[in-house]
């Protein structure tokens, strides 16, 4: 099954006999003869040595050779989804991508489709940046592992779908953090709030949350608001009481006379109530 073969290589445990390597180009005659004189088998077997002979870019164009001289043959459609591994390897994720929803469009049925969508996925998630650049590609991630999950939800990859998407989406969150922080840091309280509130909307299922509640709360009493202060706080009590973040803002308002009590009626305080009735966490 050309599923597990491409699993191996990526553990490299393919191993080549040494028949394979006489057939494969190992006499300087076979290097010699235009591809044109082998079989689909013996070019695909020569993209398999090419692989593990640690020369992806090589074992692509293989492959490619492969489905460009038998086209409508079996080895064909094996090759595919190896271009898309080899492609991934060689770390030309454009490359992976185009070959990996090749196959997806020409083979949807197939056995394979779903492997195809996870490297498919895969070439996203592996560019995603540092926290600090542009996070386009993360969005993209997010979306294509969906994919993964929701179009294969009993296949092997499926799991590891959910484990990239959750990383994804916490880098998101991240990303938000550190704007926030940065308008927090000079003062720009309006804006730094903006971001801790996305977080606290939009990821608050990620490990990002408590921080941004802390953050609220100093940006909140910086501008002298001192209910949304107050139920950021509560908010903070009410799930996270055993952060270092609750115990910051506990004793930033106690320290004022202020209570962690939920007060005025902000976006905050709807929060709140949804964290009572458990409908976010």
């Amino acid at each position: 099954m050309i599923c597990r073969r491409a699993k191996l290589a990526n553990l490299g445990l393919v191993t080549l006999t040494a028949i394979t390597l006489a057939a494969c180009g190992g006499g300087t005659s076979s290097r010699n003869q235009p591809l044109e004189s082998f079989s689909a088998e013996d070019i695909y077997k020569k993209g398999e040595f090419e692989l593990e002979d640690r020369k992806p870019d090589e074992a692509a164009k293989l492959f490619g050779e492969v489905e460009r001289l038998y086209p409508y043959s079996e080895w064909a459609k094996r090759a595919l989804i190896m271009q898309a591994f080899a492609y991934h390897r060689d770390k030309d994720y454009e490359a992976a991508r185009s070959s990996a929803q090749r196959f997806i469009d020409f083979y949807p049925a197939d056995e394979d489709a779903a492997y195809a969508q996870y490297l498919l996925a895969l070439s996203y998630y592996d560019q995603i940046d540092d926290v600090g650049r542009d996070q386009g590609l993360t969005f993209q991630a997010l979306q294509a592992m969906r994919d993964v999950i929701e179009k294969y939800p009993d296949s092997e990859y499926a799991r590891s779908a959910i484990l990239k998407f959750d990383l994804a989406f916490d880098h998101l969150a991240a990303k938000e953090m550190e704007i926030g922080r940065y308008y927090l840091k000079r003062k720009n309280f309006a804006a730094a709030i903006n971001r801790f509130r996305v977080v606290v909307e939009q990821f608050q299922t990620t490990t990002h949350t408590p921080e941004a509640l802390h953050r609220l709360v100093e940006a909140y009493l910086s501008l002298g608001l001192n209910d949304e202060a107050r139920t950021a706080g509560a908010i903070l009590g009410h799930n996270f009481k055993g952060t270092e973040w609750y115990q910051d803002s506990y004793a930033l308002l106690t320290g004022r006379g202020l209570t962690l009590e939920p007060s005025g009626d902000s976006w905050l305080r709807s929060i709140y109530r949804q964290v009572i009735r458990g409908e976010w966490l």
